[in-house]
């Protein structure tokens, strides 16, 4: 399933740490104008929007997400627009949810190593997190304890700055054995049930065990895989936004 014939390859390996880009701070054009202008203006931008079907934001602002990752999350060979937090940002603003998605994947990275950099991957102003994690540690065999335990303490991190969290759970391959397995898929269900998280089980649904949505390194998903991974994971990432209004009000 996310193996390279009969060695395990961490995912992204080679690639090197690849600092995510920030969609945080966009630059904005200022306009000034008369206030019976700005008054015209967003009387034709809300008639335009309605006719074409834009989306509707209205004044609270989009809600600010970092999908904290490894490769499956930073797009490994794929160009920067196909990864999953642009298409997953697309996908919600298509649905007339104002968001913004930071790309914060590193290739390679562990839960651990996600836990040692998450304070600068998750900066402040940050109102949800879809932590995509553990991939690796599977791959290369680690301790589930191991991973558990830096599970553990992002997701303690996370709820201490008051954060939302959509967990993104991962599968064991099947030729590490069944007792492995057995501890490391239940990592991601009880870590949810314990902290009462939004979870969607397996990150790779639809996308594992299908050939022509991998590519040729038998691991990353084609972008043709990321918009399958997308389309599942949407109805999840409405929730995690409806959960962010929630708090905010």
């Amino acid at each position: 399933m996310l193996s390279a014939g009969r060695r395990l390859i961490p995912l992204g390996e080679g690639a090197g740490r690849r600092l995510p880009p920030s969609t945080y701070g966009r630059l904005a054009a200022a306009v000034q104008m008369r206030p019976a202008g700005c008054a015209v203006l967003a009387l034709l931008i809300a008639v335009l929007g309605g006719f074409f079907g834009l989306p509707s934001w209205g004044a609270e602002g989009p809600v600010r997400i970092v999908a904290l990752g490894d490769s499956l999350t930073a797009g490994f060979g794929l160009p920067a627009e196909a990864a999953f937090p642009v298409r997953l940002e697309k996908a919600l603003n298509d649905k007339g949810l104002a968001v913004e998605i930071a790309n914060a994947g590193v290739s390679g990275d562990t839960m651990s190593g996600g836990l040692d950099r998450l304070d600068w991957s998750v900066p402040e102003g940050t109102e949800a997190v879809i932590l995509e994690l553990g991939a690796n540690d599977m791959l290369r065999g680690l301790d589930p304890q191991v991973t558990n335990k830096a599970l553990a303490e992002i997701l303690r991190r996370l709820s201490d700055r008051h954060i939302d969290v959509l967990l993104c759970g991962m599968l064991a391959a099947p030729n590490l054995g069944a007792d492995y397995a057995a501890s490391f898929n239940r990592i991601y269900p009880d870590a949810a049930a314990a902290r009462h998280l939004l979870l969607y089980p397996f990150f790779l649904e639809g996308v594992a065990g299908h050939p022509d949505l991998i590519q040729r390194d038998g691991l990353h998903p084609t972008a043709a895989g990321v918009d399958v991974i997308v389309a599942g994971i949407l109805p999840k990432a409405e929730e995690l936004v409806a959960q962010v209004r929630s708090h905010r009000s």
